[in-house]
Formats: C-alpha cells, sequence, structure tokens
C-alpha cells in the first residue's frame, strides 16, 4: 500500500517541477531578441575581450534575448543587416557610408576616441620652411595653401586610406585643385590622378614598406623624399612630440618644424548601424540608451575597453555621422564601384 501510494506523489511532483520549468523556458521564449552582428574569433585566451560578455550585458540591461552573429567581414555584415540577420553591428565608417547610400541602413550610436570625438580630423603635414606653410600661416584669407600643392611630392600612408588618401584626393578633386585622369569610373584613375597632380615621384607605399601607414607618411616627410604628407590630427604628436624625447622616432624633427594645414575633412570613428524597415524605432530608443549608459558602471566600462575599444558611445545618425565623410570620398573617381566590390554590395 505504501509504494501504491508513493507512485501518485512522486507522478504528481515530477508534473509539478515540469510545469515550473516550461514556465521558465516560456518567459525566455516570450521575450524580444537582439541579434549583433560580430566578428568572431575561435578562441579567446583573455576572457576579458570575449564579445558574450557584451551580449550577456545587454541582455541584462534591455531584458532581452541577446545573440551574436558570426560574421569574418565588413561585407559580411552589410548583408546581415541587409537581410535580418543580424539587428545591428558596429562598422567601419568606409563601410557603413556604403551602406548607408546602398542599402538604405542607419546608425543609431558611434563610439567616441580617447579625447571624446567620434571622428578625427584628416590633414596635409608641410614643414616650416615650405611656401605652404607661409601662406598657411599668414592670416591672409585671401591665399590659399592648397593652391600651391600642384607638383610637389605628395607621402601617402598606403593606397586607398581614409586619411592618407581618399579625403584629400576627394577635396582637391572636388574644390577643382586636380583633374580626374583616367576612367571616371575606375578606382585606379586615382593614382594616375596623383601622378599627375603632384609628383611622378609621389610615395604611395605597399604594407611593410618604410613610408607605409601614419609614422611611414611623417617620415618621408621628415626625411625630405617629399613635400607633404596626408596623416590625421594626432599624428606628429603621437610619433614627434612625446612628453619623453626618448618616446619620438629617431627620424623625427623638431615639433616646431611640421605645420599642419587647415583640416579638410573627418574620418568617422565606428558607428552602430541597423536597418531601419527591420527594426522598430522603439527598440532603437533603448538600444541607444543601453550602449550610452555602459559608461556609468564598472562592468559597462571593462567591456567598453576590453571588447569594444572606447571609453563610451554616443548617440548619433548616418547624416550626423557620415555626411561630411561622405562628401569628399564621392568626389573620388570610381569609389563606389570599389567599395561595392570590397564589400559585396549588390543590387
Amino acid at each position: 500500500m505504501r509504494n501504491q501510494t508513493k507512485k501518485p506523489l512522486l507522478l504528481t511532483f515530477l508534473i509539478l517541477i515540469a510545469s515550473v520549468a516550461g514556465c521558465i523556458g516560456n518567459e525566455d521564449d516570450d521575450k524580444e531578441t537582439l541579434i549583433i552582428a560580430f566578428n568572431l574569433k575561435d578562441d579567446y585566451t583573455n576572457v576579458d575581450e570575449n564579445p558574450q560578455r557584451f551580449a550577456d550585458y545587454l541582455a541584462d540591461t534591455l531584458d532581452m534575448n541577446v545573440e551574436l552573429y558570426p560574421v569574418d567581414s565588413e561585407g559580411a555584415i552589410l548583408q546581415a543587416l541587409r537581410f535580418g540577420n543580424a539587428d545591428i553591428a558596429f562598422m567601419d565608417g568606409a563601410a557603413a557610408w556604403i551602406g548607408w547610400q546602398q542599402y538604405d541602413l542607419e546608425a543609431l550610436a558611434a563610439d567616441q576616441k580617447s579625447d571624446g570625438r567620434t571622428y578625427y580630423d584628416a590633414h596635409a603635414v608641410v614643414l616650416k620652411e615650405s611656401e605652404m606653410a607661409n601662406v598657411s600661416l599668414d592670416s591672409n584669407d585671401s591665399t590659399d595653401p592648397f593652391s600651391l600643392l600642384e607638383g610637389k611630392t605628395s607621402c601617402h600612408t598606403g593606397w586607398l586610406k581614409s586619411a592618407g588618401m581618399l579625403l584629400p584626393m576627394g577635396h582637391l578633386i572636388g574644390n577643382g585643385y586636380a583633374d580626374v585622369i583616367g576612367d571616371s569610373d575606375d578606382i585606379e584613375s586615382v593614382r594616375s590622378t596623383i601622378l599627375n597632380f603632384f609628383s611622378e615621384d609621389s610615395s604611395i607605399p605597399d604594407s611593410g614598406t618604410p613610408y607605409y601607414s601614419y609614422s611611414g607618411a611623417l617620415r618621408c616627410l621628415s626625411e625630405g623624399v617629399g613635400d607633404v604628407a596626408f596623416v590625421k590630427d594626432s599624428t606628429v604628436a603621437s610619433y614627434c612630440a612625446n612628453t619623453d624625447a626618448q618616446d619620438n622616432e629617431d627620424w623625427c624633427l623638431d615639433e616646431e618644424e611640421y605645420v599642419l594645414l587647415p583640416s579638410y575633412g573627418q574620418a568617422p570613428s565606428h558607428p552602430v548601424m541597423y536597418n531601419p524597415e527591420l527594426l522598430d524605432s522603439g527598440k532603437v530608443t533603448l538600444i541607444q540608451d543601453a550602449l550610452v549608459a555602459m559608461k556609468n558602471s564598472s562592468e559597462g566600462i571593462s567591456i567598453l575597453s576590453s571588447v569594444l575599444n572606447t571609453p563610451s558611445i554616443v548617440k548619433t545618425t548616418a547624416v550626423e555621422h557620415l555626411s561630411s565623410y561622405g562628401a569628399l570620398v564621392e568626389d573620388v573617381p570610381g569609389i563606389e564601384t570599389y567599395f561595392g566590390d570590397k564589400y559585396g554590395i549588390e543590387a
């Protein structure tokens, strides 16, 4: 009799457990889901860098199920947002701009740099005694240092780099200083345009060579190889104006030898992009608020630093964040075709 009594009680207990588990499962199933496209590594030796921390943080903050959608390129991110495989993603500025232009993607936020800006200024740097420097420093609004660049030897950071090539050439072409040489729909025309406007000895370095990147372009100028270097606003300070002079590069000149011509454009930081046709405005606002508030908690600050490589995030739109960049690069010959091929843009 006792065994017969225990069996119904045990069965009742198991049914109760199953029903409670089912209720718990249903609570998760009832939550909205947010999917983040992210370039994932196979292995994270430093657990603090694992983007799952970011997903878990947003899941707790938003009370949503948050999942990571693995991608391996900016092009894959564009397609994931376009077709709804992901809801949001941090993107390179150039890829974000082409996604805005081609697929009507939008920006909801952008990461900040250490100084609080969501961009850096692109600059041409010349030497103090050059005619470009003299005109730039003469306090005469009627004189134009950029008009003196024709025929000079230019130092670029590399082929089709934003601050080192695309932005300055977009400025020079768009404002009528330089004429496009070659097919206006062929990105290779940029090279011909540079060598025609500047000197045939201009430096367009390959990766791994001495004059490649920001430091390489400034070195090219410093060593007298070129007359102008196209870099960003912090380049001189980073390589040649450190508090401890021993931290400066051995090819550096004294800091006062470098003159930055007026900035001609801005390169945007990484925006958080989304597809407005697939993500409603209410959810966008919740995500924006959660991202901006990350700087207010110790866990959020840790994730910003270790996972997202930024001190903080601010709200923005595509118009605010990408217009300045787009207004310059759209004048570069073949740029939309180039970006289309690079990022796998499909009609």
